[in-house]
């Protein structure tokens, strides 16, 4: 058991996602788990988070709502020339 926390998630998402559902296309398997994975973030509050849910916390955390949001400025800009350096490899 590397981590109780990987282990217990790993259990829950198999138990009640992927062993009642016989999936027929990749298409249909990621839908289906696009919906748990919803479902489990933000509609299910969690005994661990003060009965809240994940998205709740996460709100709070960083002040702004909903979950994984992209961080501003972009992490990587793009730079303003080619990796080239301006130089042109064909005339």
């Amino acid at each position: 058991q590397q981590n109780g926390f990987v282990e217990s998630f790993n259990a829950r998402l198999r138990d009640e996602c992927l062993n009642e559902t016989l999936f027929t296309s990749l298409p249909q398997a990621r839908s289906v788990l696009t919906a748990w994975r919803h479902d489990y973030n933000h509609h299910r509050p969690h005994s661990s988070l003060g009965n809240k849910t994940p998205a709740e916390v996460a709100g709070k955390i960083s002040g702004a709502p909903g979950w994984g949001l992209t961080p501003n400025p972009p992490v990587a800009p793009t730079p303003n020339r080619g990796h080239h350096s301006g130089m042109r490899l064909y005339s």
